[in-house]
């Protein structure tokens, strides 16, 4: 190792921002996350999506015309709590956004492990009803995260939606334009996504939407203590 080496690991110790785990890596394990979230909401909350709002807003198309299997107001609540989260996610990022991305990204992922933290001990500890709640409380927590990472501004990593990832990988690839020098990200949050969406569907299927939640809320809770701001 150089002497130069030595003196920029030296800088990156004494600096909190590139203490940690790299974004990349956190906002792929959200990206498992909200695979999971989906599979908790919409197989076990009436098919209504609280982490992507695309095919939620095709799912109130769905149930606005009447077909069966699909509610107006499960679909609203998702839309309208995950807006809310999406403000105040706005306002957090207006007080950190020009300071530390460490600070601000454990801020948001507290926020999210406690959202998720409720959501779990409401399907533990009262099963009976608990749709609307359960509903309202992933969506804004969704809400919240996604302002967030789109003010972080990580390249094809929203952590929610693939289909401009998906775009992206089939148009720069080397039949494409041959353009793009990301597709392991781009394959990984794809794979990312379709993991989480498998173990989540597993989890409600075998044990319920408390054990799934609980998981979404541990993880985010590990990723706010051990996150950097670097790339």
């Amino acid at each position: 190792m150089t002497a130069e080496s030595r003196r920029e690991d030296s800088e990156n110790l004494d600096d909190p921002e590139r203490r940690g785990v790299r974004l990349v890596v956190v906002l792929l394990v959200l990206t498992v996350v909200s695979g999971l979230i989906d599979a908790v909401s919409y197989l076990g909350l009436g098919r209504v999506f609280t982490a992507n709002m695309t095919g939620n807003v095709v799912v109130l198309g769905f149930a606005a015309a009447g077909a069966p299997g699909f509610s107006v107001a499960h679909a609203a609540t998702s839309l309208t709590c995950y807006l809310a989260g999406a403000v105040v996610g706005g306002r957090v990022a207006a007080r950190h956004g020009g300071g530390s991305r460490r600070t601000w990204a454990r801020v948001m992922l507290g926020g999210e492990a406690v959202l998720m933290g409720v959501s779990a001990a409401v399907a533990f500890f009262a099963p009976f009803r608990t749709a609307y709640a359960l509903i309202a409380l992933t969506a804004f927590a969704m809400g919240l995260r996604n302002a967030t990472v789109r003010k972080l501004g990580v390249p094809d990593l929203t952590t929610t939606v693939l289909t401009m990832t998906l775009t992206s990988l089939a148009s720069d690839s080397p039949v494409g334009d041959g353009s793009s020098q990301r597709h392991p990200r781009r394959i990984a949050a794809v794979v990312a996504m379709a993991v989480g969406a498998a173990l989540g569907a597993s989890l409600v299927l075998h044990h319920g939407l408390g054990v799934p939640l609980l998981v979404a809320a541990l993880t985010a809770g590990v990723l706010a203590v051990v996150t950097s701001g670097r790339e």
